[in-house]
Formats: C-alpha cells, sequence, structure tokens
C-alpha cells in the first residue's frame, strides 16, 4: 500500500538562520487554517519538538537516521503522520550537515531524500542581496537528488531589500515562498543546551508560537507552501507499529530476550513509572508506545512534586532534562528521594540515561539526590555532544552483554567516577571508553538510545518489571 501524506522539509544553510522560528510558526499557521498537522524533527533534539507539539496539539517526534537506521525513517514518519492533513519536518544543522564522519547520514538532506519530500530552505538575509542568489543556487545543485523547492527569506529589512532579494533569486530558478521582516526579537529564552523547554515556560512559550505563527502568516505564501506539500509522492513504505516492532526486536542481538513476552499480564499490568515535569522532559512517544505494546501500564510521575512514586510500580524510566537547574527542588523532595532508593535497593529495573543518571548519584551539585549510585555530579563549563556507538557491556534491564546501540550524548555535566564497577556501555565510536553504571537493577547512563531503533529494550524492561 502506498501512503500519501502532504509533507515539507524545512532547512537552512546552517543553524541560526531561523528555521525553528519558521517550521513552528507554519505549523501553527497551517493548524489554525483547520489541517490536522504533524510535527517531525530531525535528529536527537528533545527541545524543539516541545514547541512542535505545542503548535499542532500533537506529539513532536524525532526522526534520526542515525540511531534508528534510515529504513525507518519513513515508516516512523508516517506513523506519527497518520490520520493529518499535512507534515512539517523541521531539520537540523545545516541542510547537508550529518553525522561527524559519516557523510550524508542523518542529515537533513538524508532524510528529506528517504521521505521524498521537497525541501524549503530558511536563508538568513540580513546581510546580503544578490548574493543570496549564489547561495541558494549552490545548495539546490549540490546533490540532485534533494529537490529544493523554495526558499523563504528570513530578516528581511525592508521593502527595498526583499525587491533585491527576490530580484536576485529570479535566475536561480528556485522559487521565493515567503518574505520574513526583521522584527524585534520574540521572547524564547535559551540557556547551556539550547532554548528553555516548554514546560518550564508554558505561558510565555504560547505566547511566543503564536508570535512564529503571525510572522509566517504575514510573510509567507500558506497557499503555494500547502501546494508544494501536496507535490510530495506516495510513501511505498508500511507505517511503524510499535507491536509489530517489539516482535521483530525480540531475537536481535538479544535485547529483548527469549522471555520478553507482549500483551496482558496475568496479574495485571505491570506499572513502570515515568519522569516527568520540568527537570525531566527529554523523551520520545515511542519509548511510551512501545512500553504499552509490550503490556506495561504507563504512569507519570513528577520528581519535584510528587512525594511518592505510584501505586505498584514495578520499574522506573528516567530519561532526559535540567535536573541541574532544580537541584534544591529535587533534594527538598526527600520522600521521593528515599522511594526511589528503596526500589533500586529491591532489585527492580529502573533505567536511567542522562538526567537520570544525575538524579540517582550521591550529590549534584553539592546537594543530596537519590544516594542510589556512588558517584557525584556537576555542572561543567565543556559541552559534550554528538553521536556515539556502544556496546552493553554486562546483561542489565535494557540489553544483553553484547548488545550493539547507536545513541547520543548532550549534556554540560561531569560525573565522578565516569563509570562503576560494572560499567553500562563501552563505546566504540569515535572514541573508545567505558561509561554508566549497571548494578543491581540499575542501569545508568549519560547515553540516549531511541528504542525504535532498539525495540527489543522494550520487551527486556517490561519483562524484567514482571518479575
Amino acid at each position: 500500500m502506498r501512503t500519501h501524506v502532504p509533507r515539507l522539509v524545512i532547512a537552512a544553510p546552517a543553524s541560526g538562520s531561523g528555521k525553528t522560528t519558521v517550521a513552528t510558526g507554519l505549523m501553527r499557521a497551517f493548524a489554525d487554517a483547520g489541517l490536522a498537522v504533524s510535527p517531525h524533527k530531525v535528529g536527537p533534539d528533545y527541545i524543539d519538538p516541545g514547541y512542535h507539539a505545542l503548535a499542532t496539539g500533537r506529539p513532536g517526534r524525532n526522526l534520526d537516521a542515525y540511531m534508528c537506521g534510515p529504513e525507518r525513517v519513513a515508516p516512523l514518519f508516517l506513523h506519527g503522520s497518520a490520520g493529518c492533513d499535512v507534515a512539517v519536518v523541521e531539520g537540523v544543522m545545516g541542510l547537508y550537515d550529518g553525522a561527524a564522519g559519516q557523510g550524508e547520514l542523518a542529515s537533513t538532506a538524508h532524510v528529506a531524500k528517504l521521505l521524498r519530500a521537497p525541501v524549503v530552505l530558511v536563508v538568513d538575509a540580513s546581510s546580503q542581496s544578490r548574493s543570496v542568489a549564489a547561495l541558494v543556487h549552490g545548495f539546490a545543485s549540490w546533490d540532485p537528488e534533494v529537490r529544493v523547492a523554495g526558499v523563504i527569506l528570513n530578516k528581511v529589512g525592508s521593502d527595498r531589500h526583499e525587491a533585491l532579494l527576490r530580484e536576485a533569486l529570479e535566475e536561480s530558478g528556485v522559487t521565493v515562498l515567503g518574505a520574513v521582516r526583521r522584527a524585534g526579537q520574540v521572547h524564547t529564552p535559551s540557556r547551556h543546551l539550547g532554548l528553555i523547554p516548554v514546560a518550564e515556560r508554558r505561558a510565555d512559550a504560547v505566547e511566543a508560537v503564536a508570535e512564529f505563527a503571525a510572522r509566517v502568516r504575514e510573510g509567507c505564501d500558506l497557499k503555494a507552501l500547502l501546494a508544494l506539500a501536496h507535490s510530495a509522492p506516495p510513501l511505498p513504505e508500511e507505517p511503524w507499529d510499535p507491536a509489530a516492532a517489539l516482535w521483530a526486536g525480540v531475537p536481535q542481538g538479544g535485547t529483548g530476550g527469549h522471555n520478553a513476552t507482549t500483551g496482558p499480564h496475568p496479574n495485571g499490568a505491570p506499572v513502570i513509572a515515568v519522569a516527568g515535569g520540568p527537570a525531566f522532559t527529554f523523551s520520545y512517544a515511542e519509548h511510551t508506545e512501545l512500553l504499552r505494546a509490550a503490556g506495561a501500564k504507563v504512569v507519570t510521575f513528577d520528581p519535584l512534586r510528587d512525594e511518592s512514586l505510584p501505586a505498584d510500580t514495578s520499574a522506573i524510566v528516567i530519561g532526559g532534562g535540567f535536573p541541574e537547574m532544580y537541584a534544591a527542588e529535587l533534594s527538598a523532595n526527600e520522600p521521593l528521594r528515599t522511594a526511589v532508593a528503596e526500589l533500586a535497593r529491591s532489585g527492580a529495573p529502573i533505567a536511567a540515561e542522562c538526567a537520570g543518571l544525575l538524579y540517582l548519584a550521591r550529590t549534584l551539585d553539592g546537594k543530596p539526590m537519590c544516594g542510589v549510585l556512588d558517584a557525584d555530579a556537576r555542572m561543567s563549563e565543556r559541552l559534550t555532544l554528538g553521536y556515539r556507538d556502544a556496546v552493553a557491556i554486562a546483561d542489565n534491564p535494557l540489553a544483553a552483554a553484547g548488545t550493539r546501540v547507536r545513541g547520543h550524548e548532550f549534556h554540560r555535566t561531569v560525573i565522578e567516577p565516569a563509570a562503576g564497577a560494572t560499567p553500562a556501555w563501552g563505546f566504540t565510536h569515535p572514541r573508545r571508553q567505558v561509561e554508566g553504571f549497571v548494578q543491581g537493577g540499575v542501569h545508568a547512563s549519560y547515553l540516549h538510545t531511541h528504542w525504535a531503533g532498539a525495540p527489543g529494550t522494550a520487551s527486556r524492561l517490561v519483562a524484567r518489571a514482571r518479575r
């Protein structure tokens, strides 16, 4: 079956060109026009999808060809866009920037080709006029398989400036689909890892997204953009399905284990508590879908406010976020810290990545945390960022020893020691090192993984929770 989803990829020559503003504004403008809009983000970024979700009312979903594999990009896209009128995919970095040393892999251009989607290039035109034609021509002609079908000029200074830009681009063969004027900065504050997540500033974020949409409506040809989206051909792939992915994942690499089962549990579904709230905002929608497909009951809890774990908790998942911004508040919630430590001592499975690793530590910037790990965490000046290839050192709640995964690191903290007596992962790329902690039922690491790329992870975790 071939599935037709009208779609656009919003890309840019480089980071900082305004693609998040334009993509989010376009999503909201389409939604305000009565369309069901499916939001997507190329790469591992967790923050932009939160703004996309606010703009559309649907979960923001990532399309990462490195962590999930190129073969899953279109199926995951079709899964996320089911029932929608149009899909908008925001790119990452510059159009052709991919995983370091891996050619086009995981770049916006790579994903656009996998989706057979037209690309709209957002260009920061603030310091150029006729040169814009050379820049757009270069990007449009670099890879004949990438269809750069339109350009949106951003930070245009005046009517005269816009006229000069449009005149220059007439010879490029790329249609100008919009010109967004330079204006006062929309209040979108950033800090050490990018934009502040929606969960931490919801009221202000709502206003910012509305302003993005107003600028896009004023400066862009929405009818032409929608028509371009409809020009994308049908996709031959089948939509990704979490239940089918679980069964396919069981025998591969041992991540699911032969005892991993799906469906109802005779004693009821095991409760898996997933950390949420302002301190733990980083998660992929597919993780919850896989856990539920594996037979778990997923319940969200907020470590900032909830003083106890959800009733009958059998396992905990603590993903990424910004615990360093809330260390005092997290530390003050001693009842929950104690409950987490007690569950860890019981041997129940606990999966913690990045922010979760910090929360399980003994201290974070000197503030007491859960004390599950004999390690201390602190803020650092150094940014750790990039894709990683890793292998599981020992059997653990997420993977069997020897399981190979691809993941991503993104943090400005350090933990000492960096690894426990039994490390979680051995990195094989881009550098060799061991990292993280496996002790009892705990798996804690800086490495972010996307479970759609290793669906046996969810099966294994739920199987451990049942025990």
